[in-house]
């Protein structure tokens, strides 16, 4: 679910609110429906600053001045007489999304950990600062460090609420912080699952798995893990990495592995679930994972650890099961999505068959698809030998191989026959003609959007086993917004620990990421943080100057408050359901002498 903002325009006066939407499948396709409007300010109504507070009820409840800045001292109490005209607003910053991102860093307790485990040198920066300023950079404006020195840092209000000086935010203290960071990447991850399921009562017996890859700008050659291979990310010609991420079933991160680009996803499980044990003991899980981590190999390893698994299974095991398709003692679990179980050729096993209906479609018009290419390739093929063009059976062949891979969703859909006959002026010549595969089209039919599921679990309800595999998309989304929204590739590094602790920050920015969205959740926001990241970034900081003037009317000091902005009504409602409050003044600056 996610925030639409709306505007209204009624008896001459505008009104702006908020609505919960969220998106559904329908059989017309995906819509949207309002789910909740938010339009009013109720403070005796429980938000989610209060929720939380009371699920960390002694459990190191942070405290309420958690998002304020460092204390500022006060002005004197002498009265200033101030020069209306000369009233001015200057230097605006960025404040709201930094100041909001900052609040979620010490939620998490990230600056209290890194302060203890990272030593303290002669740096004018600390580097627990430093690892923050990366951290929040890739949150609220993902790009490169040095992005963040003559950029984005100096645009923000992170001086006042940080106490560091934009000139002292260079590149080489970036770099350096990644380097000072990375060796504490067990250690952080161990106290953010303590964190984070202390804040949002998560349970770890059900774990996600999931890899996918990002790639490098560069030759990488100081990074032996830099390999080319199966590229998610539509790049073959670029080296990458490949990242081995944990999720709960609430797609809150538990801890992720990096791995050499050249990696099949079925060697990285064994290695992944001892790390999980290693960190969190050996206890009783629930591993789900896609059909691309499946072997024997991996379930046997897994069932000998005393674990339980659901996994997808190559579409070429649905075979063995299509006497089963056509009965109907099918479970509809939702609209459009039918399960069933079946017995396995092992006790030990059970298979889940499901089918969508939106699947069906789906997969419908890609085979027709690609039926329309493969015929068009063989009319050309027949042509050619018509014409004499094509001559040598073993060239036909190629020609026929290649079409095929092409089009290998169709690639059985017709038997081809290529035989050399005697052409009317007597030289040889060839003949293409192929016929439709019955049998591939009667299967075609049959096995459309439906998809096999295997697990040793002894659940005998088949809707509940398939949710708990559906739940594998929180994972893909914690890709994707890892990728899409906080812009983990491509990489620019190229030395090896440089691009592991690459990794590490955008997976701390992560973390922030879904805190945020499951704060949203307890607040009735949905849990979509990006609306609302934009709308705060819309609140600024600013310096007003105000010009004084002495009793006798004589010009006097220049007075400069740093202050920020009032929220309007709809930033104030998002603000009252997060129980959080902006302050209105960051700090007085130096008077300036009147020349």
């Amino acid at each position: 679910m996610f925030l639409r903002r709306y505007q209204r325009k009624k008896n001459g006066k505008r009104h702006t609110y908020w609505a919960l939407v969220e998106s559904i499948r329908t059989g017309r396709g995906s819509r949207q429906r309002t789910v909740a409007y938010l339009g009013e300010l109720n403070k005796r109504k429980r938000n989610g600053w209060v929720q939380l507070g009371r699920r960390l009820d002694k459990k190191d409840r942070p405290s309420p001045t958690l998002f304020d800045p460092p204390p500022y001292s006060e002005p004197d109490d002498d009265i200033e007489l101030v020069r209306i005209k000369g009233v001015r607003l200057e230097r605006m910053r960025d404040f709201g999304d930094v100041w909001l991102a900052l609040g979620l860093w010490r939620l998490l307790g990230l600056d209290e950990l890194l302060t203890k485990r990272m030593e303290a040198g002669q740096q004018e920066v600390p580097w627990p600062v430093v690892a923050s300023i990366l951290t929040l950079g890739r949150f609220c404006e993902p790009s490169s460090e040095l992005h963040i020195a003559d950029t984005w840092y100096p645009r923000t209000a992170l001086e006042d609420l940080l106490g560091v000086l934009p000139e002292r935010v260079h590149t080489r203290r970036l770099y350096e912080g990644l380097d000072a960071l990375l060796p504490h990447k067990e250690a952080i991850e161990r106290h953010l699952k303590q964190r984070l399921g202390d804040l949002f009562d998560l349970k770890y017996e059900l774990l996600l798995y999931d890899i996918t890859s990002t790639y490098f700008e560069g030759e990488c050659l100081g990074n032996p893990q830099a390999r080319r291979g199966y590229s998610r990310d539509s790049r073959p010609d670029c080296k990458q990495v490949c990242i081995g991420l944990v999720v709960t079933t609430d797609g809150i991160p538990l801890g992720y592995e990096v791995f050499a680009g050249n990696t099949n996803d079925s060697t990285t499980v064994e290695s992944v679930v001892e790390v999980m044990e290693r960190k969190y003991g050996k206890a009783e899980r629930i591993w789900v994972m896609d059909r691309g981590m499946v072997s024997e190999d991996n379930l046997t390893f897994i069932r000998d650890r005393g674990g339980s698994y659901i996994v997808g299974t190559p579409k070429a095991m649905l075979r063995r099961f299509e006497q089963y398709l056509t009965d109907r003692d099918w479970h509809e679990v939702q609209d459009g999505i039918e399960v069933k179980l079946v017995a396995g050729p092992e006790t030990e096993e059970t298979f889940i068959l499901a089918r969508s209906r939106d699947r069906r479609a789906k997969e419908e018009a890609m085979h027709q698809r690609f039926l329309e290419r493969m015929a068009a390739g063989l009319e050309r093929l027949k042509a050619s030998a018509q014409h004499g063009r094509l001559k040598d059976p073993e060239l036909a062949r190629e020609r026929l191989g290649r079409l095929k891979e092409r089009n290998w969703r169709a690639a059985s859909a017709f038997d081809v026959r290529i035989r050399k006959i005697a052409g009317s002026n007597g030289k040889p010549r060839l003949s293409i003609t192929w016929s439709r595969n019955n049998r591939w089209s009667e299967w075609r039919a049959l096995s459309e959007g439906c998809y096999l599921l295997r697990t040793n679990l002894t659940e005998t309800d088949p809707a509940r086993l398939w949710k708990m595999y559906i739940q594998l998309t929180e994972a893909e989304w914690a890709f994707r917004i890892t990728k899409d929204e906080l812009a983990i590739r491509p990489v620019w590094h190229q030395k090896e620990d440089r691009v592991q602790a690459h990794i590490l920050v955008c997976f701390l920015a992560y973390c922030l990421w879904k805190a945020l969205a499951q704060w949203m959740k307890v607040s009735g926001l949905g849990d979509a943080p990006r609306r609302l990241v934009e709308e705060f970034a819309r609140i600024k900081s600013g310096d007003v100057v105000l010009p004084t003037r002495t009793r006798d009317g004589r010009p006097g000091n220049t007075l400069r408050v740093r202050c920020v902005t009032t929220p309007d009504a709809a930033q104030k409602v998002l603000l009252n359901r997060l129980g959080l409050t902006i302050p209105q003044r960051l700090r007085y600056l130096d008077e300036v002498a009147q020349m």
